[in-house]
């Protein structure tokens, strides 16, 4: 089987690469498999090529490319799915943060949005017709209750969110429009951690916008203290809480999902996180805790488009792609705090 992955290079792309030559090479009878990562790097950096490489070992039954290029690209796009055979794509490539996409909303539709109908129309001159898509949470909004299912209204509050959400109707669309498609879309909570090879993690250009490599990069002395953006939340204890996942379970879901969708036709949203809510505060007692270090915090004012709570009901994941998250707190604290290290 012939896999691109677009944003390859990038935090979950990369742990997916790995967790997907684990499972296709646990293919008995099947032929040599081949992973294709296409990023522009806007995010990530090459030598996370050759740190995938490492860890997928030199007996792999995978072949891995890499392959630089933006998803805006359709002609590129359209060559790189002909001349490297692809059955199916598993799709991260896109901006991500939250705060950011609220300052710069042309700048997120423009690559999330257009960047994803590049995609499409590749993979449909291509005639591939299987994808998984990274999904998020925040495409639900404010929660109307608790556990967040799957059936929950769609009302995104920031423009990250949205440009979720459109593409994901985008991707029904083009599934009613033709029986052959299969669309998978991950919603994911909040990915924490990393791989315990120590090789691979979450190492963002220029400032963290997400909370463990900020905590990290604090615990390291790389900057002094972790904003933490409001504690008048109505929870225990004022900041916001999230379901926080561990990379490699979230990589694991990947795979997982890629296996049903090239076993089952049509359009499917599935939540993956771990079904507990932790607060930011108690996500930062808990890694000083682990690792028996100090992360200076500094209470600073809410952030525009967060919300108050937000963890996933997983039954769905469970039932119809047979997964469900195996690592806890501690483990997302440990195996950050190794990256850092190994990477200072």
């Amino acid at each position: 089987m012939n896999v691109l992955l677009t944003g390859g290079t990038g935090y979950i792309g990369s742990h997916t690469a790995v967790a997907l030559a684990e499972s296709l090479g646990a293919l008995i009878g099947e032929k040599t498999h081949h992973i294709v990562l296409l990023d522009n790097l806007c995010n990530s950096e090459i030598a996370t090529v050759d740190r995938i490489k490492t860890i997928m070992g030199a007996n792999s039954a995978c072949a891995l490319t890499f392959i630089q290029g933006d998803i805006r690209d359709t002609t590129l796009l359209t060559q790189v799915l002909s001349n490297q055979q692809i059955d199916a794509v598993i799709h991260f490539a896109g901006l991500k943060a939250v705060g950011e996409s609220v300052a710069q909303p042309v700048e997120y539709y423009a690559n999330n949005v257009q960047g994803t109908i590049s995609l499409l129309q590749a993979m449909q001159a291509c005639n591939v017709k299987k994808m998984v898509f990274s999904s998020s949470a925040t495409v639900y909004g404010e929660p109307q209750q608790l556990p967040l299912t799957e059936t929950h209204p769609t009302l995104a509050t920031n423009p990250y969110g949205r440009s979720k959400l459109h593409i994901e109707e985008i991707l029904h669309d083009v599934c009613l429009s033709n029986p052959e498609w299969s669309v998978v879309c991950l919603r994911y909570f909040n990915p924490v951690g990393a791989h315990k090879s120590g090789l691979i993690g979450e190492r963002p250009s220029g400032t963290p916008n997400n909370l463990m490599p900020y905590i990290t990069q604090v615990a390291v002395g790389q900057r002094s203290h972790l904003n933490v953006f409001g504690n008048d939340y109505p929870t225990p204890d004022g900041t916001g809480v999230r379901d926080y996942i561990h990379v490699v379970d979230l990589a694991e879901g990947h795979a997982a999902a890629l296996n049903y969708a090239t076993k089952h036709a049509g359009w499917q949203a599935i939540n993956l996180g771990t079904g507990k809510g932790c607060s930011v505060l108690e996500l930062v007692h808990t890694f000083e805790t682990v690792n028996n270090v100090t992360v200076p915090v500094q209470i600073v004012n809410r952030r525009a488009g967060d919300i108050a709570v937000c963890y996933a009901n997983t039954q769905k994941a469970l039932n119809t792609l047979n997964w469900s998250a195996t690592k806890n707190l501690t483990d997302m604290c440990q195996s950050a705090w190794q990256f850092e290290q190994s990477m200072t």
